[in-house]
């Protein structure tokens, strides 16, 4: 028995959003008597953080604490319209509804602001703790929660916002077919050191390196666990998965999840994440999307591994062990 050892590369580049007819998702905000402000969506926090981000748009936009926001994705009955949760376009597409939306509600703010300090609206300005206050004053200032009521009980003012993000569509040209798909281009590479055995076919991912280009990482600790769960998952597409492998014939299929093979935790190799920034023009404060992108890279980069250590071409997935001792043997055949 040889452990063979290898390495292996692979890099992509992922888009945000879709080129369907615009794309859009829309956002309404509105303060309650409390200084809360509440972000009604339609769309779909499906475990990535999206509800978290949206709120630290708002919360930056506004210049209020983080506390102050309550995200309420509610439903596609009563929410404003929302293409979906798909294509990584959550962050990019919603993020920046929210922030127009609280651009909006920011201007009422600073108008009722403005009524009960006296001053122009012009001259105020957020301190990020809560209080709205007079540029270069620590003591003409008002609270977000005294603001509020002011603005309920006082002046008859909502202190609300509306927002939408589209992104129109863009046409093919019949002569080149050439169009705009995309909102921007977000980019990766993911580097796999493995290890192979010669007698059992196994392979073992030891290391993982990913480095990722997102425009501006909104939250990093999210980003980096989105990368390290979407390594995983990539893995488990490249060496355990296999949902249906006769398909359309459904008869081999795993029927639980005693058949359903995905790694565990001692087998979730050392892993090394690094995030970039190179702001997107159209993201919000930069951001990219990062979602779907995470699981590509891993996949084709363990591939190369295992080619680099036995020098077996593997191109359907799982990586099995048999597929792993096959390959070897042809190996040997063709020697």
């Amino acid at each position: 028995m040889t452990m063979l050892l290898g390495r292996g590369y692979a890099a992509v580049n992922y888009p945000t959003g879709m080129n369907l007819g615009g794309d859009p998702s829309q956002a309404l905000i509105h303060a309650t008597t409390t200084g809360t402000f509440v972000i009604s969506l339609s769309s779909v926090d499906l475990g990535q953080g999206l509800k978290t981000v949206v709120a630290q748009c708002a919360a930056e936009t506004l210049g209020l604490p983080f506390e102050n926001i309550l995200v309420d994705t509610a439903d596609t009955d009563t929410g404003p319209h929302c293409m979906g949760t798909f294509a990584s376009r959550g962050t990019h597409r919603v993020g920046n509804a929210v922030i127009m939306a609280a651009a909006e509600a920011r201007a009422v703010m600073l108008d009722v602001a403005a009524e009960e300090l006296e001053v122009d609206a012009a001259d105020l300005e957020t301190d990020g703790s809560g209080y709205v206050k007079l540029k270069g004053s620590e003591l003409k200032k008002i609270h977000i929660t005294d603001l509020a009521m002011a603005a309920h009980f006082k002046h008859g003012r909502t202190i609300s916002g509306r927002g939408i993000f589209m992104k129109e569509k863009s046409e093919v040209v019949p002569e080149t077919g050439e169009m705009d798909p995309d909102s921007c281009q977000a980019h990766a590479c993911t580097v796999a050191d493995v290890s192979v055995d010669d007698e059992t076919g196994i392979v073992e991912v030891l290391r993982m390196y990913s480095v990722y280009e997102i425009g501006r990482a909104l939250h990093p600790a999210m980003a980096t666990q989105q990368v390290e769960g979407g390594a995983w998952m990539g893995m488990s597409h490249a060496l355990f998965e296999a949902t249906e492998p006769y398909y359309p014939a459904r008869d081999h299929g795993p029927k639980d999840f005693t058949e359903y093979l995905m790694p565990a935790a001692a087998d979730i190799p050392e892993q090394h994440s690094v995030l970039l920034e190179r702001p997107a023009a159209s993201g919000p404060f930069g951001a990219k999307g990062i979602g779907e992108m995470t699981a590509n890279a891993p996949i084709p980069a363990i591939a190369n591994a295992i080619f680099d250590a036995c020098g077996v071409r593997l191109d359907h997935l799982p990586f099995t062990p048999e597929r792993v001792l096959r390959g070897l043997d042809a190996l040997r055949v063709d020697s």
